[in-house]
């Protein structure tokens, strides 16, 4: 995967520079950051094993691989990373088989995504089963491709996740609005060249340069992210 996308840089039908909108699920659209830490919490203690909890700020909105081979350097715990990351999988997707909460001001956002035609991605580190899983939820006609962590070479805090979502809608990075909640996210959208809004969910997202920082979903809507990219000549 190359870290150039060949999209041509022009403004939308309707005349805004914005070209699509990239958005994380756990922590941004979902409320199940906290799944993960309790099932994480949950499987070491069967192991014999208590996390510390400063760890969740290191393991959040990263790639199962890089969690998973932490924790059990961390802890020393005597199970290997494959057999650790299948029943994390596991024991998410069974924690949301009956529903899976949004977070406030999502499904208004969304909505008006849609109603405005919109190119949106869903851009997650999780796995495609459980993308699939909360898209019941969600709505897979929300969002005109998905991303999982699963299907990239190099999935965030690396560029590659953004990088393809863009290139599949067709848009340039810097005309791409990213929403995210962790630094992780954060790191992997700006190293793409795509405009972040940050809404911290674990841990703090310090301040920079281009990052616009925000409570909720709530202070979000369509004209908010249009007015991120700098309009075309």
């Amino acid at each position: 995967m190359t870290s150039t996308v060949p999209a041509p840089v022009a403004r939308t039908a309707d005349g805004h520079a914005l070209q699509a909108v990239l958005l994380d699920m756990d922590g941004t659209l979902v409320d199940t950051e906290g799944f993960w830490w309790e099932i994480e919490v949950g499987v070491f203690g069967e192991l014999g094993h208590r996390l510390d909890e400063s760890w969740r700020d290191i393991v959040v909105g990263g790639p199962m691989t890089r969690s998973a081979g932490f924790l059990i350097e961390s802890t020393g715990a005597d199970i290997g990373l494959a057999e650790l990351t299948v029943l994390l999988n596991e024991r998410f997707e069974a924690r949301i088989a009956d529903a899976v909460p949004l977070m406030p001001g999502a499904e208004r956002l969304l909505s008006e995504l849609a109603r405005h035609n919109v190119p949106t991605a869903l851009v997650s580190a999780s796995h495609r089963r459980v993308i699939d899983q909360v898209l019941l939820t969600l709505g897979r006609d929300r969002f005109t491709m998905t991303v999982a962590g699963d299907e990239v070479p190099r999935t965030k805090p690396h560029p590659d996740p953004y990088l393809l979502a863009a290139h599949a809608l067709g848009a340039h990075p810097s005309r791409c609005a990213v929403i995210e909640d962790t630094a992780t996210g954060v790191a992997a959208a700006e190293a793409a060249g795509c405009r972040v809004v940050a809404i911290p969910s674990v841990g703090l997202i310090a301040p920079a340069p281009g990052r616009t920082i925000v409570g909720s979903l709530e202070d979000v809507d369509l004209p908010f992210l249009r007015s991120l990219i700098t309009p075309l000549n």
